[in-house]
C-alpha cells in the first residue's frame, strides 16, 4: 500500500508539473494553437514509443539476458555431467533393451554439426528408449545416486536453474528415480509389476539424460572445442572410450 501511495503521489506530481509547464508556455507566447498541436503530436507518439520500448526493445533485451544466463548455466550442467551424468549414462546403458542401436546413434564425432545434435535429440524425444529393470545392477545405480545426492542438491539450489526448463526436468527425473530406489528394502527380489514400474522410471531418466547430454555436447562443440575433444573421448555410449589418445 505504501508503494502504491508513493507511486500515486509521484504520478500526480508529474501531471501537475506538466500542466504548470503548459500554463507557463501559454502565458509567455499566447499561442494555444501551436501548443496543442505539439501536445496532440506528442500524445500520439506515446503509443509508438510504448510499442518500441515495451514490446520490441524490452523483449529483445529479455531474450538476450536469458541467453546469457543459459550460457552461464552450461557450467553448472558441465559439473553435473562430470560428477554424475556421464557415470549414470554408462550405468543406464546396461538396462537399454536395444543398446546397439542406441550406441550407433550416439557415437558423436568431430564431423557432427549443430543440425546433427538437434536432429538426434528430437528423435530421442519422439521415441523414448525401452528399458528392462531386471537386466542391470539397480543397487549400483542407487549407490551412485546416494553418493552424489549432495552435489545434486547444490545444483538444485542455484536460483537460475529454473531458467533452464529441460535441465530442471532432468534433475526432477533423477531425484524421483533415486527416491523410488531408496524406498525399496531390496532391489534383488522385486515383483514383475514393480520391475515394470521401475523400467518406466528408467526410461524417463535415460531419455532426458540423453537429450541434455546431446545439448551439452553441442555447446562444447561450438564454444569449447578442447573440452569437446575430452567429452567425445569419454562418450558413455562408446564401449571403447578412453581419455588417452592413441
Amino acid at each position: 500500500m505504501k508503494i502504491f501511495n508513493w507511486q500515486f503521489a509521484l504520478g500526480l506530481g508529474l501531471v501537475v508539473l506538466s500542466a504548470l509547464g503548459y500554463t507557463v508556455h501559454y502565458l509567455l507566447f499566447r499561442d494555444a494553437h501551436h501548443m496543442f498541436m505539439f501536445l496532440v503530436g506528442d500524445i500520439a507518439f506515446v503509443f509508438i514509443e510504448v510499442l518500441m520500448v515495451t514490446m520490441i526493445l524490452h523483449r529483445l533485451l529479455e531474450v538476450r539476458e536469458k541467453r546469457a544466463k543459459l550460457k552461464k548455466l552450461n557450467m553448472v550442467i558441465g559439473s553435473f555431467f562430470s560428477e554424475i551424468g556421464t557415470s549414470m549414462l554408462k550405468s543406464l546403458c546396461s538396462f537399454d533393451t536395444d543398446l546397439e542401436t542406441t550406441r550407433k546413434t550416439l557415437l558423436v564425432n568431430e564431423s557432427w554439426k549443430g543440425a546433427d545434435f538437434v536432429k538426434t535429440r528430437k528423435e530421442t524425444e519422439k521415441t523414448p528408449h525401452r528399458m528392462d529393470a531386471s537386466s542391470g545392477d539397480l543397487e549400483e545405480l542407487r549407490n551412485l545416486l546416494a553418493e552424489k545426492k549432495n552435489h545434486l542438491l547444490r545444483i538444485l539450489e542455484n536460483p537460475n536453474i529454473l531458467e533452464h526448463e529441460s535441465f530442471s526436468d532432468l534433475l526432477w527425473a533423477v531425484f524421483h528415480f533415486g527416491d523410488e530406489l531408496n524406498h525399496r528394502k531390496s532391489l534383488t527380489d522385486l515383483s514383475d509389476n514393480d520391475l515394470q514400474h521401475i523400467s518406466g522410471d528408467l526410461s524417463r531418466a535415460y531419455t532426458v539424460l540423453i537429450c541434455e547430454w546431446l545439448s551439452y555436447m553441442r555447446h562444447l562443440k561450438e564454444d569449447y572445442p578442447y573440452l569437446f575433444s575430452l567429452a567425445r573421448r569419454l562418450n558413455p555410449f562408446d564401449p571403447e572410450a578412453e581419455a588417452e589418445i592413441c
